[in-house]
């Protein structure tokens, strides 16, 4: 009878382990591992690839509205995950505005969860009034937010012994409502999207460029002035007026544009011009067109905008991170990619330099346009419609790369980009690179053989970014 009960306990032991270890990651688990350092970056993860999503059909999303959105959102998933990262300050007391509700018991906190309520409800927000290109609907929108809201919280409910699942909902929700009642609180940055152009005389924020690049009627040579593709108007002329995370308003500008206008053959000028005209005249290298086109995320409908690029490169390099990690590197990225376009656009109106297009066609061949093509509408030789410099996809460029390296702790760290990989449109074969740095500069050179920006464009976007970066570090993130 021993014997038997015995045999009895050891097959009942023997179920028990195979159960055990065959637990699936989503079952809960047996102890109270709720510390953001411990849980999963999926949530985080999967709520990014929807922002991509979204994002690329969005109109007038780019290229401002979307870093701003992503650095409130990064804000408040930092936020909600602070009370469980004792080596972590709160951000409260750093911008002027803001105020972050008490939080609950650390302990009894499902940071998954919260995250999961704080990121659905913020992108609902900053995505409310968007019109949408491809067909895409605020309703179709609003289902995907709903659908992923609620896997994730099938995934991660009961997760964690020990947490309270609804009050967990709760701070990511109240968390949000804070960030998001201070962000519309930026009168330039909220809702931009839906006047980019500002140019409705009736607004407060009203813009016409003739009254800064004309005399007389006629346009200044070196002025910038609309191309033939683009509306009669520039995009976010008052973007340098949007709240920054890390920089002051001494610090809106970027260095002065190193060479001087000149019609002379002889010049830095026309030598710049000479640089962008031979690099795709008569046609571009196969390498030259493959950097130019995989980096370019200039087209609506397409891919995702140029900013965002650098958070879904950090996705792709984050797979192994835990929660804390994620939240705290998005938080960075978002107030980085933030503040470098607040930084370009200012100086972009600022010294409101042409585009080498209109140089080009009137000096050196009228003939000529840039490589940028809209396969979607079969548009030809556009270029973006706002002044050349410096170069927004430079700096977005540089400021991601910046961030990235201090994440990972270095700079020299061996990846492949696979954003485009199987694209039909273009030549979206991934690319392979031994260091963020040189991720950054790639991105901001692309630029020339594209055809829409001269180098001291992108030379002073890549270093722009890089300082632009650093000053989000060096926000007082840790204890």
């Amino acid at each position: 009878m021993n014997a038997n009960l015995r045999l009895l306990g050891l097959f009942l032991l023997a179920g028990l382990l195979s159960i055990t270890a065959c637990r699936t990651p989503d079952e809960p688990q047996t102890t109270a591992a709720n510390s953001p350092s411990l849980a999963d970056a999926d949530v985080v993860l999967e709520w990014n690839e929807l922002f991509l999503l979204i994002d690329k059909d969005a109109n007038g999303f780019r290229p401002g509205p979307a870093p701003r959105a992503l650095a409130y959102i990064g804000l408040s998933n930092y936020e909600v995950c602070v009370p469980g990262m004792p080596e972590y300050n709160t951000m409260k007391n750093q911008f002027v505005g803001l105020t972050i509700p008490p939080a609950p018991n650390a302990k009894t906190i499902n940071y998954s969860l919260a995250v999961n309520e704080s990121y659905a409800y913020l992108l609902e927000r900053f995505f409310e009034k968007v019109q949408f290109s491809s067909g895409i609907t605020q309703e179709i929108n609003k289902a995907k937010i709903n659908s992923l809201r609620a896997k994730l919280e099938a995934k991660y409910s009961g997760f964690y012994a020990g947490t309270n699942d609804n009050n967990s909902k709760a701070w990511g929700q109240d968390v949000a409502r804070a960030i998001w009642s201070w962000a519309v609180t930026d009168e330039v940055g909220h809702e931009a999207y839906l006047n980019p152009l500002n140019n409705d005389p009736s607004s407060k924020y009203y813009s016409n460029w003739e009254l800064k690049s004309k005399r007389n009627g006629q346009l200044v040579s070196g002025q910038w002035t609309p191309t033939d593709d683009n509306p009669n108007a520039g995009m976010f002329p008052f973007w340098g007026k949007v709240r920054s995370f890390a920089t002051n308003e001494n610090q809106k500008i970027c260095r002065p544009i190193p060479v001087s206008y000149s019609e002379d053959p002889k010049s830095k000028y026309y030598a710049a011009a000479l640089e962008v005209y031979s690099a795709n005249t008569p046609s571009l290298s196969y390498t030259d067109q493959w950097i130019a086109e995989f980096w370019s995320d200039d087209l609506v409908g397409m891919t995702f905008a140029p900013p965002l690029r650098l958070m879904a490169i950090l996705d792709q390099v984050s797979k192994d991170f835990s929660l804390e990690k994620a939240v705290v590197g998005n938080a960075k990225l978002g107030m980085a990619l933030n503040d470098a376009a607040v930084v370009c656009w200012n100086s972009k109106w600022h010294y409101n330099l042409e585009r080498p297009e209109t140089y080009i066609q009137r000096v050196i061949d009228k003939n000529w346009q840039p490589h940028l093509k809209n396969p979607l509408n079969g548009v030809n030789g556009i270029t973006p419609a706002f002044p050349t410099y410096p170069s927004g996809h430079s700096t977005f460029g540089g400021a991601g790369a910046e961030i990235l390296a201090d994440i990972f702790g270095k700079d020299s760290y061996e990846f492949t980009d696979n954003c485009h990989k199987e694209r039909s449109e273009f030549n979206g074969t991934p690319r392979s690179f031994s260091s963020f740095s040189d991720m950054g500069t790639e991105d901001a050179l692309s630029r020339i053989p594209l055809g829409v920006h001269w180098r001291f464009d992108c030379e002073e976007g890549d270093r722009l970014g890089h300082e632009i970066a650093r000053r989000v570090i060096n926000l007082p993130w840790k204890k």
